[in-house]
């Protein structure tokens, strides 16, 4: 049986990967793109509430999502067995409404689904509260390990059903943890406190026991991560800094007692290389990237809309359609943007959260995407225009390093991103 080369990150190498946490389809062609450009493998991962057995808010299940990401492959000639698949904070989150009995099952089905189809990087999270636990008080080590433990086993049981079918089926590894900073970022401006080294030592301790009383000695060997809190977060405007001085003494005991484990790093985005860079260099070698990406996208298509409103009188009117459709269906972005009006409006636009990723795929915002593209697509963009609405690109073009063409123009504007990463992780050094 082939070993997991995720196996082979190392908290002592200044060595380790991004992961792309993503189903936009544009954003997912960047990476693959840049990851053969780089010749590195891509790491691509999609999220519970976004893939799930019954769909999620994408309408993809877990195979539908890997043949997804593998068809983007196909049309960009990216080899498959360079594409690592992951499932991030895959365990109740979606059914948190729900009592631990069937919020479980669901969340054990859920795990079952994504090993199956052949997720090699799985993230079990079991940190949240479901329906009937105690609203006043802190859920425990315990319960959340004896949650996680419940997940592993159908983990396991699902690899065997693989194996079954693919005897060369790659193993998947783990990720666990029970500081775990919710998707998409923090929904209010809190004092950030870095994970202790008590709390790693119990979350550790807690996990590896109740994965040793369950015959599970083996799964826990393959935990190659633990999230913790570093001291990185963002929300609408803000961004929590990563700082070396206040996350020493747990990067420094990670490195002196858990040789085998590294940190992943949620909410990543917008930190800067340097900043990345050493994150990697203090043992945080997973940084886990994604509303990043999709504020990227809509970036590009804002600054795409304005030049389209210079050049075209039936232009699509993209950022009013955006608006007016948030508007319309606010379920995804009102309880996480708070403040007056002209808050809102602006944080809906503009937000490091990037709520208005959900709304992309929407046919009026999608049908409004296509026309912008379709508009600009029958003429060159003029290079001043290129100069005042997108200035690296303007450079770019005129240096010859991009293509003057819409699709090439966005691509290379989540690529300023993806610099930081690849500059940050060293990722085409690690032989996989």
């Amino acid at each position: 049986m082939m070993e997991n080369q995720l196996k082979k990150l190392n908290n002592k190498k200044a060595i380790g990967i991004y992961s792309a946490c993503t189903a936009n389809s544009t954003v997912i062609e960047a990476v693959l793109e840049r990851s053969k450009k780089d010749n590195s493998v891509a790491v691509i991962e999609a999220t519970a509430n976004q893939v799930n057995q019954f769909g999620g808010y994408t309408g993809m299940k877990p195979l539908d999502f890997r043949n997804f990401v593998y068809e983007l492959a196909d049309k960009v000639d990216f080899p498959h067995d360079k594409i690592i698949l992951g499932g991030d904070h895959l365990g109740p989150l979606t059914w948190v409404n729900l009592d631990e009995d069937e919020a479980m099952k669901n969340a054990e089905q859920l795990v079952y689904d994504y090993v199956y189809a052949g997720f090699t990087k799985i993230h079990l999270d079991t940190s949240m509260k479901v329906a009937n636990d105690d609203k006043n008080s802190k859920l425990s080590d315990e319960i959340i390990a004896n949650r996680t433990v419940r997940l592993a086993q159908s983990c396991k049981k699902a690899f065997s059903d693989l194996q079954k079918e693919n005897i060369d089926a790659i193993p998947p590894v783990y990720i666990i943890g029970s500081e775990v900073p919710i998707p998409g970022g923090s929904q209010e401006i809190e004092e950030m406190v870095v994970t202790s080294v008590d709390d790693l030592d119990t979350t550790y301790n807690v996990f590896k026991t109740k994965f040793s009383e369950a015959n599970l000695d083996d799964m826990f060997d393959d935990i190659i991560a633990i999230v913790v809190q570093p001291g990185v977060e963002f929300g609408d405007e803000n961004i929590d800094f990563y700082n070396r001085e206040k996350a020493k003494e747990l990067v420094d005991h990670l490195k002196s007692n858990y040789p085998n484990i590294v940190f992943e790093g949620h909410s990543t985005d917008y930190q800067t290389p340097m900043l990345l860079k050493n994150m990697v260099e203090d043992g945080i070698n997973i940084l886990k990237v994604g509303p990043a990406l999709t504020l990227a996208y809509r970036e590009a298509l804002f600054a795409l809309s304005h030049i389209e409103d210079n050049l075209v009188k039936d232009s699509s009117k993209f950022i009013d359609v955006l608006e007016n459709t948030m508007i319309e269906s606010p379920e995804n972005w009102q309880k996480y943007y708070h403040g007056t009006e002209e808050e809102q409006a602006r944080k809906r636009k503009f937000s490091f959260s990037d709520r208005a990723r959900y709304y992309l795929p929407q046919p009026a915002v999608s049908e409004a995407i296509s026309k912008l593209e379709s508009n600009l697509s029958n003429q060159e963009i003029p290079l001043n225009l290129l100069s005042q609405y997108l200035p690296i690109q303007y450079r770019n073009v005129k240096e010859g390093k991009v293509k003057n063409n819409v699709n090439e123009l966005i691509k290379d504007y989540i690529n300023v991103y993806l610099d930081d990463y690849v500059f940050a992780t060293n990722i085409k050094e690690l032989s996989l």
